[in-house]
């Protein structure tokens, strides 16, 4: 493998949507971005999943811009106006070595896929300076399988959206209509990297997390990505099946998404995964 990721910037190729752009010279793919790396926060976060948050916080990067264009989406501050600090590889990986100090269980990359070259360039980085915490690629799930397989062996915890199991609306609400080919060819790779999510004294350390944000009137969406999962993956698949839809950005131009979910939409949801196999998460 080279020494430096940079080369994969002049041919974008990072996502699903095969762009093909030079972010080298600021030519823009669909997400926007230079080659440039661009930090959103960094610090300990107490909001994710247990199995992250622990007892002292997972310590999160968040990154600038977004290779998705979701139009509910609830952070679109950082996903689509790209508010952020230019960072470099030291920073970067300073910034992962500052977090395991202070006592996160782990490094958690938020939106890493515009970025994993640098990203990974930047965990050499510190590994070389002896990180030992887990890495957490908490994505959106619209992944390159070439990609995730650069990151074998250097990933500890996969995250990924399952956002969609229909096209139709997989184009209307994110302009991604092969996002559920891209996401379940990705979802099976990671996988097969880390096998399903081990958990020691309460702390997550190796493996897959699933996200699935339950949508309003889309029923059927929710049902065919907890199936998806359960036979195509494994039913011991942790399974977050999140119920904090609310209509953010650009979702009230959108059918049935204008509104809140309900309580009877989120449980219905929940006794679907049990139904089809589901059992860890939730």
């Amino acid at each position: 493998m080279m020494d430096s990721f940079s080369s994969q910037y002049e041919n974008c190729l990072l996502c699903g949507h095969q762009c093909g752009v030079n972010r080298l010279v600021d030519e823009q793919g669909v997400c926007g971005l230079s080659a440039e790396l661009l930090v959103s926060s960094v610090g300990p976060h107490f909001g994710e999943e247990p199995e992250l948050v622990g007892y002292r916080g997972s310590g999160t990067i968040f990154f600038a811009g977004c290779n998705l264009d979701c139009q509910f989406c609830q952070n679109w501050d950082i996903s689509h106006e790209r508010r952020g600090s230019p960072t470099s590889i030291e920073q970067l990986a300073q910034h992962m070595l500052d977090l395991e100090r202070i006592g996160c269980h782990n490094v958690n990359f938020v939106t890493p896929t515009p970025y994993t070259p640098s990203i990974l360039e930047a965990l050499n980085l510190a590994r070389e300076r002896d990180l030992r915490v887990p890495v957490v690629y908490n994505c959106g799930g619209y992944e390159s399988v070439e990609v995730l397989a650069l990151c074998e062996g250097k990933i500890e915890i996969y995250m990924p959206d399952a956002k969609y199991s229909d096209a139709e609306i997989a184009e209307q609400f994110s302009e991604a209509p092969d996002y559920p080919e891209i996401n379940q060819k990705a979802l099976k790779e990671m996988h097969r990297q880390v096998g399903d999510l081990q958990v020691v004294n309460g702390v997550a350390q190796r493996g897959l997390l699933i996200r699935h944000l339950v949508l309003p009137s889309y029923k059927d969406n929710t049902e065919k990505v907890l199936k998806f999962i359960a036979t195509e993956i494994s039913p011991d698949t942790y399974v977050n099946v999140m119920d904090q839809y609310r209509p953010c950005f650009r979702a009230d131009t959108l059918t049935g998404m204008n509104r809140g979910l309900t309580t009877a939409e989120y449980d219905d949801a929940v006794q679907f995964a049990r139904e089809v196999g589901l059992h860890r998460g939730f």
